[in-house]
């Protein structure tokens, strides 16, 4: 059976399973109807010219894996960023797992969505909150359809979350193949701050399809900051959906590690609505073998007086193939707007491919916008004067490609997730590097 028509058969099932209000019933059922319609994305379509995901929409999926594996902290603790205390929540095989997490409702919410669907207390967010910036695309829709399981976190105003907060999805073979499908909700109030960690990571040679979606809503004056650490294994494919609301006087930052897994796509926008708003899209990819990243970017200045910041670095080696398609929008009265917008790129091979596609939409005549791309290898001539000063040529190319990548990772503002990047730089070149970035 395809992909497509197990889906359809189902989802009936799904619906009759999960116990949620007739509002999120009628949402799941729009979206279902959207997707019937539209299927699986193909090349076809200009967003998604450089990335096909045929290959990986033939395995035969298991959608709800019922067999459960027991996982040990001693398994996935690498995966944790345990050099510091934070409250995690952590998804094995898309369920819950309690004796993994530390959630919390002292003041905030580090829960379920499972819970924030179903209960009356978070009825008032869902509603306000749930499914209101995602887009009707192919995968978006397909997510929303099958909502129950993610995280929700929601920040108070005034409140400063003292430790950061991780997300972490494994996936353990306990089927054939698996996909899954989580949902998180990010409400930050005013003046509130938080930093998130997530990850998504297969501990199986099993296939695996993630297909992601989190809305994140950060009102007047609020800070939030995203990390993203994708290194998984060349038989897991991710497709992460995310979208970011931003009222006046916030800062969100996404800052995006991609180093590992088969197909790996992006879809990251953020929609402005407010003036004096701080947009900050940030991401290092290293590839080889034959991985593909696609990073789409989105940025809509709707109001003045408003700024973006995009920044990728790419490095890529023997067949890798990767993909930077990123747009900016500027509406007519978005007057007074700084945005700017840069993708480098290094191809360490002649095999290695990457497709760029910078886009600027201006509507406004008072603004500052720029963008720029470049594509190149590693420079012979300080590579030469390295190696005359006694550093090996191994030790040469890695220390080139660290101060390539180090103004994406300056701007980490926690400290032990930049730590932990650049020992996952250091290994995916194969050095040992002997300082902290």
């Amino acid at each position: 059976m395809e992909l497509t028509d197990k889906l359809l058969s189902s989802y009936v099932a799904f619906e009759n399973r999960v116990d949620t209000n007739s509002d999120i019933h009628e949402i799941r059922s729009k979206a279902f109807q959207n997707f019937e319609n539209l299927g699986f994305p193909t090349k076809k379509l200009e967003a998604w010219k450089y990335t096909s995901l045929n290959s990986v929409l033939k395995q035969d999926y298991s959608l709800f894996p019922n067999k459960e594996n027991a996982i040990q902290l001693a398994d996935v603790q690498k995966y944790f960023i345990h050099d510091i205390d934070t409250y995690k929540l952590v998804f094995i095989d898309g369920k819950y797992s309690s004796f993994l997490s530390e959630s919390t409702h002292d003041t905030f919410d580090v829960c379920l969505m499972s819970a924030a669907l179903t209960k009356p207390k978070y009825k008032a967010v869902i509603e306000n909150y749930f499914n209101k910036i995602a887009k009707k695309d192919n995968l978006t829709s397909l997510n929303t359809a099958f909502a129950n399981e993610g995280a929700y976190i929601y920040i108070p105003r005034n409140v400063e979350v003292e430790k950061p907060i991780q997300i972490l999805n494994f996936t353990t073979g306990s089927e054939a193949a698996t996909m899954l499908q989580p949902r998180n909700l990010i409400v930050v109030e005013q003046n509130a701050h938080v930093q998130i960690i997530e990850r998504h990571q297969s501990l199986t040679s099993n296939p695996v399809l993630t297909n992601a979606v989190t809305e994140v809503f950060a009102a007047k004056d609020a800070t939030v900051d995203i990390y993203k650490i994708q290194n998984d294994d060349t038989n897991a494919s991710l497709v992460d959906n995310s979208y970011i609301e931003q009222k006046s006087n916030s800062i969100v930052s996404v800052h995006t590690f991609s180093f590992g897994g088969n197909i790996t796509r992006n879809n990251l926008n953020f929609y402005q609505k407010g003036e004096h708003i701080d947009s900050i899209l940030k991401g290092i990819t290293i590839l080889e073998g034959k991985q593909h990243v696609d990073h789409h970017t989105l940025v809509h200045h709707i109001e003045p007086n408003c700024e973006s910041h995009q920044d990728y670095k790419g490095i890529y080696n023997e067949r890798s193939t990767g993909v930077f398609n990123g747009k900016v929008v500027v509406d007519k009265e978005a007057q007074k707007t700084n945005a700017y917008q840069k993708s480098n790129n290094v191809l360490l091979s002649d095999k290695a491919t990457i497709n760029a596609k910078p886009q600027l939409e201006i509507f406004a005549d008072d603004v500052k916008c720029s963008h720029g791309c470049t594509i190149g290898q590693l420079d012979d001539d300080a590579l030469f004067y390295m190696q005359q000063r006694g550093i090996p040529e191994k030790e040469g190319k890695a220390l080139l490609m660290f101060a390539f990548a180090n103004t994406v990772l300056e701007s980490v503002k926690i400290p032990e997730v930049k730590q932990r990047i650049a020992k996952i730089i250091a290994n995916k070149l194969n050095v040992k590097i002997g300082f902290d970035l």
